[in-house]
């Protein structure tokens, strides 16, 4: 290896004083230095100077472009400026998402002598291998949303997540409060779809004795209990038109009055919403106010549902085993049974893939789940919803919900399922809920590659 520049020891002395992990790069993506913050919560055994950003942090040979991932140094030396990136890094807890913030300092000729590197464990999302707690995925879809959610999180922004039923809107909402400068206070979650309109008004500002029948005494709203930290509007579309006023008073002055009292009082919190409704057909029918959407989606989200979402049904399907048969029972998945899981539509998203596994739990005696119990499990369920999902929760109304088919079935899956299947072939297919000639087109297809 060729000499290494020798970085500024001021610049190394400034990063070495930084809070936050910072490594120093030369423009072959060799570390230069590595501050006091980096080693500590990566756990570095012994010095990392020399050695290439990738080879510590993705155990890889080669840049991280020319492994499948986006490189902030080759996206800076385009630009010229600082890049941000979403990268899944090898730590002494395993695989976890980090924020990456890599900026060119320039050298002594005007060009980028060197890099600084900024690293940040991501607080809203576990370790992306499957775990019992927080936001589990690796397909490149998931990897698009929570690095928007990285992104907003420390801002003030409020943010609106659109998404299906069952995508998981509440914990991205608490991923965006735990990202943020607010995390040490309350998240305040109101469920809108659930609240009358005759009390929403008091159980969100407060109301004063007497101020209406059954007022004995004064309360505090849900909005001055999350005064300083995040307010949860889950289900905004459902809140009624006359109340999206007041909402919007709230929201473009920090103001709002107790029900039955002229006191104005104020608020510092930020707002955070989600629907699974198409807010923007809402406004055009005149059921939702076009100012207060404007004012709710300064920062939209779209959740991905799990159809979209490659290969993250088995990372999740063993996290929710864990959720659904906890220790000591421990439960596993034949590569069978995972086949038919990741072949099936879930209109529900996560919500009915942890329902089809506790079904499947329930009905396996012993620690393995073969296709068996979740053709059991499939059988016992209810029928798919004749409306189907509510259309354009975030996506253009052009795109219609359509089930996932059995290319969504990986080869290696079905080879798994083929290898456990002692039936018919017609038996397979309706296994694996295809049709038959679906299912010989793909035999003949893996034949071919053989």
């Amino acid at each position: 290896m060729s000499r290494l520049p020798a970085p500024p020891s001021e610049l190394v002395s400034f990063l070495e004083g930084l809070p936050e992990p910072h490594i120093l790069l030369d423009d072959r993506h060799h570390i230069l230095a590595a501050n006091g913050a980096y080693r500590r919560q990566f756990g570095v055994a012994g010095s990392v100077v020399g050695l290439t950003c990738h080879a510590v942090s993705h155990h890889a040979s080669v840049p991280c472009d020319q492994a499948g991932e986006s490189c902030p140094m080759a996206q800076a030396c385009a630009s010229g400026q600082r890049e941000r990136v979403l990268h899944v890094h090898h730590t002494p807890l395993g695989e976890e998402y980090v924020q990456i913030e890599l900026t060119p300092v320039a050298g002594a000729e005007g060009g980028p002598g060197f890099f600084v590197e900024k690293m940040v464990l991501l607080p809203v999302a576990a370790q992306p291998v499957p775990s019992a707690q927080g936001l589990i995925g690796r397909s490149p879809a998931f990897q698009r949303m929570l690095g928007l959610v990285a992104r907003v999180a420390p801002s003030r922004a409020a943010v609106l997540l659109l998404g299906e039923s069952g995508t998981g809107k509440e914990l991205v909402a608490h991923a965006v409060h735990q990202g943020s400068v607010r995390a040490r206070r309350a998240l305040v979650p109101v469920d809108c779809s659930s609240m009358p309109e005759a009390l929403f008004e008091s159980e969100l500002f407060g109301h004063e004795k007497g101020a209406f029948t059954g007022a004995t005494q004064a309360r505090p709203g849900l909005v001055e209990a999350a005064d300083g930290g995040t307010l949860f509007l889950d289900e905004v579309g459902d809140i009624p038109l006359p109340l999206q006023v007041k909402l919007l008073r709230l929201l473009e002055t920090g103001t709002y009055r107790r029900v039955g009292s002229t006191e104005q009082r104020h608020a510092d919190l930020r707002v955070v919403s989600a629907t699974h409704r198409n807010l923007q057909h809402m406004v055009v029918e005149g059921r939702f106010r076009e100012d207060l959407y404007y004012r709710l989606s300064t920062f939209p989200i779209h959740l991905p549902p799990l159809r979209e979402r490659e290969g993250d049904t088995a990372l999740l399907a063993r996290a929710l085993l864990e959720r659904v048969a906890p220790p000591p029972r421990m439960l596993h998945l034949s590569g069978a049974a995972l086949a038919l899981l990741e072949a099936q539509p879930y209109p529900g998203n996560v919500r009915e893939l942890r329902n089809l596994l506790e079904r499947t739990a329930l009905l396996c005696d012993g620690d393995a789940i073969g296709a068996e119990q979740v053709q059991q499990a499939l059988a016992c369920g209810l029928p798919p919803l004749a409306g189907g999902v509510e259309q354009g929760a975030g996506a253009p109304p052009a795109l219609s919900v359509t089930p996932r088919r059995s290319p969504a079935l990986g080869d290696d899956a079905l080879r798994h399922a083929l290898a456990a299947h002692q039936g018919s072939r017609a038996a397979l297919a309706r296994q694996l809920g295809i049709s038959e000639r679906s299912l010989y087109r793909r035999l003949k297809t893996l034949s071919a590659l053989r």
